[in-house]
């Protein structure tokens, strides 16, 4: 029977890796929030938008940087004190 190859190894290694997940989440999310600007939506949904996945963005950080994945509660207090901080910001920028 072959044995699998030290490459196979290394990047299945790389890809369990929480960090580097979570680091290429908040790539492809800025990613997103880059090409949210380029379509020809209504400024407020482009907006909502944005600020989504900044919500998105900062709940990754928080989990896996912050590591608060094993705390719950601090990550739900932090998650419901930041949605309420986006839904103001949101509301001012529709007035």
């Amino acid at each position: 029977m072959a044995q699998p190859s030290s490459l196979t190894n290394i990047s299945r290694q790389r890809s369990s890796n929480p960090l580097i997940q979570a680091w290429l989440a908040l790539l492809g999310l800025s990613v997103g929030s880059a090409l949210l600007t380029l379509i020809g939506a209504p400024s407020a949904i482009i907006a909502g938008g944005i600020l989504l996945l900044a919500l998105i963005k900062a709940r990754v950080i928080l989990k896996h940087y912050l590591d608060l994945e094993n705390s719950q509660s601090w990550l739900r207090g932090f998650t419901m004190v930041l949605t309420g901080f986006s839904v103001v910001v949101f509301a001012l920028s529709l007035v």
